[in-house]
């Protein structure tokens, strides 16, 4: 009985090389059996197990998230200082501007990264736009009613946190926080030039 196996076995095995199946006929019997399908759902699935924000690579990219985000702050909060100074009729020397630069900047580096990365998350748009809210009150009135030595020392550094709040705030938050301090700036009597 076994003797017969072994031959029914090597019957069929050779029968199936003598069958020519045309490439279009194959690719039929494929599409039909839904076997690319299966492939592509279980590679799709290798590729979300494989896709966490875990892992170097994760990491490299949210630093040059943040990266693409503290430069142009960056070179703002510097545009903000030198602009200070001139409207005050004073010039800001190299080291002024160093010196605000590294008390600065480590802070707001490390705040920018940590709220890039939790962008999405509710709490941290709350946050930002109480921030927001906060911030842009208070640099108006000060431009408004305060001294210029305060003006010098605080400014820059407000109108950098409400330009990046507005920037990383999603669109509604940003729109009702802009109208909300605009409305209040009105109501206030305060003027924003």
């Amino acid at each position: 009985m076994a003797k017969t196996r072994k031959n029914a076995s090597k019957a069929t095995s050779d029968d199936l090389q003598d069958i020519k199946i045309s490439e279009e006929e194959q690719w039929r019997l494929v599409r039909e059996s839904g076997v690319l399908s299966k492939v592509a759902v279980n590679t799709d699935a290798k590729e979300s197990k494989s896709e966490p924000n875990d892992g170097p690579g994760a990491l490299a990219e949210e630093i040059f998230d943040a990266a693409i985000i503290i430069m142009p702050m960056t070179f703002f909060l510097i545009l903000m200082e030198i602009l200070i100074h001139h409207q005050y009729a004073r010039q800001p020397t190299f080291r002024e501007v160093v010196q605000k630069l590294l008390n600065t900047l480590p802070i707001m580096s490390v705040f920018m990264f940590y709220t890039i990365r939790h962008k999405h998350n509710t709490h941290v748009q709350v946050a930002l736009f109480l921030l927001s809210l906060g911030v842009a009150p208070r640099m108006i009135w000060l431009v408004n009613r305060g001294n210029w030595l305060t003006n010098i020392a605080q400014c820059p550094q407000f109108a950098t946190i409400w330009l990046y709040t507005i920037l990383q705030l999603n669109l509604p938050f940003a729109v009702l926080s802009l109208c909300l301090v605009g409305t209040w700036t009105w109501w206030s009597g305060l003027r924003l030039l």
